[in-house]
């Protein structure tokens, strides 16, 4: 009766599955012929966030050329669409309208920004075209869940209450202190600090925002200050990080702050003078550096700078990550390659490990986030190193 019982609850499961991807999305195929998979991509190369997605798009399409040279994947070469938005939300709807209705994309990949991914996901969605491993660690990018959505890496809320609980736990922080952007993405981080701070009976002893766009954090510094904070939860990106960082520094004032994966970026860690000397972020994986790269790493990185001539930056990174998984999920889909298909080979991606030294990621029919393990970096010299013991899932 038990083994029975087992065998009814395991069907009832898988069937719960099924049902959920059959209600929640029309099957259909675009983009996919005898010859050819075409991904499209909208991101901003000529904007405010253009070093993100820049390297982003070199990463893919340096992997992209390397899998035609071999023959493509099950006798399909893959090719790959961009469309520049500037960064800008309404150029983004246009693109991915560009994308799904006239180049008619298989599914779209690393397409940049919360905002911008959030204006086109509903229609995107509509016309069946997958959702794979945006630019944002936004919770929206994989919740509600539905089968067409895949994020990569722990979401800003996640990584955040890990880099808090490491914190106070490693580091013995007391004094708690938040700075965030008055955007959905600050508020975001602040929501995640909150809910490491409650779990651990903690409340926040002061809490200030700004504006993406402000340049004097004089007040908000003030304010900290005189809560005595001994560690700030950032809710900033790049600028909005550096400028208040240095700030505090010049008022004599060495406060530890701690960010997301949106301001583990070189341009923080390799700032000349060493102002952001001592920064913490969550993160995902080693930044590229041929000096202590694992050989694969290394190997990348070579190739990378000859075709070129720049060093990869960390989104370049993300953007190999980003396309091997494609890669992964197309030849899983095997040779009748369908949308459905398609999900299907992401799903049974397991334990794959980026070269990188990331955490291990894989997918499953009811989970479409790769990985959940954030890790802790600390800049030391111009350079983002890995703290000790500082891998860990928020709980």
């Amino acid at each position: 009766m038990r083994t029975t019982s087992l065998i009814l609850g395991l069907v009832t499961v898988l069937n719960a599955s099924t049902a959920l991807h059959a209600q929640e999305v029309i099957w259909k195929t675009q983009g996919v012929t005898k010859d050819e998979v075409v991904l499209g991509m909208h991101a901003d190369l000529s904007g405010v966030a253009a070093s993100f997605s820049v390297g982003v798009v070199n990463a893919i399409r340096m992997r992209i050329d390397e899998v035609n040279e071999t023959g493509g994947i099950n006798g399909r070469k893959l090719r790959l669409v961009v469309e520049d938005t500037g960064y800008q939300v309404p150029k983004a709807v246009q693109a991915a309208n560009k994308l799904i209705n006239r180049d008619s994309v298989f599914a779209m990949i690393g397409n940049l920004g919360t905002p911008q991914n959030n204006a086109v996901l509903p229609e995107q969605l509509k016309a069946g075209v997958p959702n794979i491993f945006p630019i944002s660690w936004a919770d929206s990018m994989s919740k509600p869940f539905h089968p067409l959505k895949f994020a990569i890496y722990a979401p800003y809320s996640d990584q955040i209450r890990v880099a808090v609980k490491y914190m106070v736990e490693k580091k013995g922080k007391k004094t708690v202190c938040a700075m965030h952007q008055d955007t959905d993405f600050g508020t975001e981080v602040f929501n995640g600090a909150k809910a490491q701070l409650d779990a651990m009976g903690m409340k926040f002893a002061e809490v200030t925002t700004h504006k993406p766009t402000d340049q004097d954090f004089t007040a908000q510094l003030t304010k900290l200050r005189a809560a005595n904070c001994d560690l700030i939860a950032m809710g900033t990106i790049v600028r909005d990080t550096v400028i208040p960082y240095s700030a505090a520094r010049k008022m004599g004032w060495d406060v530890d702050m701690i960010g997301t994966s949106a301001s583990y970026d070189l341009a923080i860690s390799g700032i000349q003078g060493g102002t952001t000397e001592g920064y913490y972020t969550a993160g995902f994986f080693d930044a590229p550096n041929p000096e202590t790269a694992r050989p694969a790493a290394a190997a990348w990185i070579a190739r990378y700078k000859s075709r070129y001539n720049i060093d990869p930056t960390i989104q370049a990174a993300l953007g190999q990550v980003i396309i091997d998984l494609t890669v992964k999920a197309i030849e899983n889909a095997g040779p009748d390659l369908t949308t459905q298909k398609l999900v299907e080979g992401m799903e049974k991606i397991r334990n794959y490990q980026d070269i990188f030294s990331g955490p291990p990621q894989g997918f499953s029919a009811t989970e479409h986030v790769s990985s959940r393990e954030s890790v802790i970096y600390r800049v030391e010299k111009g350079r983002w190193v890995r703290l000790p013991d500082s891998v860990a899932v928020a709980k």
